[in-house]
């Protein structure tokens, strides 16, 4: 099984940088300059069009297809995993996911292409049970973990990170045999991804470190705001989808463009992966006015596209919307207590993984995320405490439970197939 699980981590990366190439393939052909991202230079109208027209093409297409064929994402995993006669992922599905994802995002939906990864490649490690038919279902299983880890390795540069994502996110239990694969399986999508990409993190994050232990209540209370944001986010989404199930997929679809693309009317940061944006956050460049404008309206955007069941990912936007909340925290700080206060990006970064924390409920992977992000160890202190505080403020305050076991109880209650 170890040994399975460089295959399947192989599968996994390969097919996870191919979905990557092939969302930024489109954007360059046709956003101006041929700048991967560049959504802010389109004019008004194309940036609320796009998303709209966007969202009405990719509806008659999924309005076409099965029913079963329909089920996608983190989700359709989570649901799958768990069960041992429906365990395998069929391709039909991934490769749904594969083109709906690379559609939505192309056309400037406010979603990620990390979410559809962990779809791709669990399904694309799965296929190592195709060709080993009489595998136990614990076998079959432990390849999708590992090609599960091995995506989000290759997507972030994590591959700590990518395992416990495994345990506290899509709540495998952990026994040390059995995760051999799966950290193999990481390792084997890491090492691809730094072949590709360079041993760089996902993003260029400057040095940053603690200004003052004087910060740590500010961070504290950044936390709290990051953590009541994330859940927030899972309340609002939880709603929209619970009262729209019995939409069609052309009507959710074209309004989830028509919300993003009013709202890109006033701040276009929002479309797409919106990671240019959160790279400018990361080094100090926007202004308060618009990071505070971004909190709210890629919350806004995010919510209702997931809600809406757009086929992208919500934990790039959850990075996004911490960064933003980390940032308006670090220019208050420099404004309020300049002789105490770090830098920016540090916020910024603190905040990322406050609110990813808070949303997936996943302390550790939150964690262990920013020091494989920082390669710093010294930000863990602060990092423990703002994550501690988002989470804290969930359970005390809105009692939320992980946005992914949020839509995944609506769906089987409802007879949805995710």
């Amino acid at each position: 099984m170890t040994l399975a699980g460089v295959a399947a981590g192989a599968l996994a990366s390969l097919a996870v940088l191919a979905f990557r190439w092939c969302i930024e393939a489109g954007q360059a052909t046709f956003l101006p300059g041929g700048r991967i991202g560049n959504y802010e230079a389109l004019p008004p109208l194309a940036r609320l069009l796009l998303p709209t027209l966007g969202g009405l093409a990719l509806g008659f297409v999924f309005a076409r297809l099965p029913r079963a064929s329909q089920g996608i994402g983190v989700v359709h995993v989570l649901e799958r995993i768990h069960q041992p006669d429906r365990g395998r992922l069929p391709p039909a599905n991934a490769v749904v996911q594969f083109l709906g994802g690379a559609a939505a995002i192309i056309s400037g939906h406010s979603v990620d292409r990390e979410g559809p990864g962990v779809h791709i490649g669990a399904a694309s490690a799965n296929l190592l049970a195709r060709i080993w038919p009489h595998a136990p279902a614990e076998d079959n299983r432990t390849l999708m973990a590992c090609g599960i880890a091995a995506s989000l390795a290759a997507a972030f540069n994590t591959p700590l990170a990518g395992v416990l994502f495994v345990i506290e996110v899509l709540r495998v239990p952990y026994r040390i045999v059995r995760f051999f694969p799966v950290i193999m399986a990481a390792v084997v999508g890491a090492v691809i991804s730094r072949a590709v990409h360079g041993p760089s993190p996902a993003f260029a994050i400057p040095p940053i470190d603690l200004g003052s232990l004087a910060e740590l209540p500010w961070i504290a209370i950044m936390g709290a705001a990051a953590g009541l944001a994330a859940m927030g986010f899972v309340a609002a989404s939880e709603t929209i989808l619970s009262r729209t199930l019995a939409w069609s997929p052309v009507a959710c679809f074209t309004l989830a463009g028509a919300c993003t693309g009013a709202l890109a009317l006033v701040t276009p940061q929002i479309m797409g992966i919106s990671y240019d944006t959160l790279e400018q956050m990361l080094h100090g460049r926007l202004a308060l006015e618009l990071v505070a404008a971004l909190i709210v309206t890629k919350l806004v955007a995010t919510a209702i596209s997931i809600g809406l069941r757009v086929p992208g990912g919500l934990i790039g936007p959850m990075l996004v919307i911490g960064g933003a909340i980390g940032s308006a925290a670090g220019l208050m700080a420099h404004a309020w207590f300049p002789a105490h206060a770090g830098t920016t990006g540090f916020y910024a970064v603190i905040g990322m993984v406050a609110m990813l924390g808070a949303a997936l409920r996943a302390p550790m992977t939150a964690l262990i995320a920013l020091l494989e992000l920082t390669a710093n160890p010294n930000i863990i202190l602060p990092g423990m405490l703002a994550v501690l505080s988002a989470n804290l403020a969930n359970l005390l305050l809105l009692g939320k439970e992980s946005v992914f076991v949020a839509q995944e109880r609506i769906l089987r209650r409802t007879g949805g197939s995710p």
